[in-house]
């Protein structure tokens, strides 16, 4: 499932191509597993609405919009898309033929089309609409997401987010109501440069062990969104290219592989159902 840096690269790259356009059409595949609004609402809300940014909240790529309305205000209503498991949002000229499983095609004034394709259908689209006029410091008027950011988090914010939590710290990095957008490739790697093993309890880690562990998420992620993210099943960028971080794994999907800091092999084992992988010796 791709995670923040992908999901940001996704949005990032959309953004430049696409801000500014007006959409003058919507298709959609209609299939009921890809949508939580009707196809109905989401062509009736897209449809003449100009898009003004896109950009990530957690795993969900928010596309903000201005929309006229018959009364003469311009409401900003969002469209908001998970990319699920195998989800790809892709702009690509009108010749360019339609990928297999392709759910929603967004025609764009500025002769491009904007592509959402999922093979396995996990991905979710839906719109977002004020019932007035858009005010972005109200409560409520805007996606915030499920958790705190984690770019953006302070070290006290931080710090307490594990206060009182008796689950495995990896688990615990996972839960996207603590923190969001944070996945299993970023939580591995970050533990091992963090060098705190996945199981350990994660209300009796140290301040000083949380303080290495928000430090090493954040460059972590940073360094993954510089580098396209991480391309190891079925995730490419807005023109269809691979990223590159699955090259700077230490630990990921590295089983029985010597370490690259003291040689050790590296270890698979499972943590709250998922995969986790880390090194016995620079790990504790």
């Amino acid at each position: 499932m791709p995670e923040l840096p992908e999901v940001e690269t996704v949005a990032n790259g959309v953004h430049a191509r696409v801000a500014g356009q007006t959409i003058t059409s919507v298709w959609t595949s209609n299939k009921p597993q890809t949508f939580k609004s009707s196809p109905e609402a989401i062509s009736e809300t897209l449809t003449g609405s100009r898009i003004d940014r896109v950009h990530r909240v957690g795993k969900t790529i928010v596309v903000d919009l201005t929309r006229p309305d018959p009364n003469g205000e311009h409401r900003q209503p969002q469209f908001l898309i998970h990319l699920g498991m195998t989800g790809r949002l892709l702009v690509s000229t009108p010749e360019t033929p339609l990928p297999p499983h392709t759910h929603a095609v967004l025609s764009l004034s500025g002769e491009r089309e904007l592509r959402f394709v999922d093979a396995r259908r996990f991905g979710r689209l839906s719109v977002l609409v004020p019932e007035e006029k858009a005010d972005e410091s109200a409560e409520g008027s805007r996606y915030s997401g499920p958790g705190k950011e984690p770019l953006k988090i302070g070290l006290e914010e931080f710090i307490a987010l594990f206060r009182n939590r008796k689950t495995p710290i990896k688990a615990a990095l996972l839960n996207q109501s603590l923190l969001h957008g944070v996945g299993n490739i970023y939580a591995d790697e970050s533990l091992f440069r963090a060098g705190i093993r996945p199981k350990r309890q994660a209300d009796r880690l140290t301040r000083a062990e949380l303080a290495r562990l928000r430090e090493a998420l954040i460059a972590v992620l940073k360094h993954a969104i510089e580098l396209g993210g991480s391309s190891v099943s079925d995730y490419v960028d807005a023109d269809g290219v691979r990223g590159f971080f699955q090259l700077e794994h230490r630990v990921y999907m590295r089983t029985g592989q010597p370490c690259l800091v003291c040689g050790t092999p590296i270890k698979k084992i499972v943590v709250g159902g998922r995969s986790t992988h880390f090194c016995p010796s620079c790990q504790r």
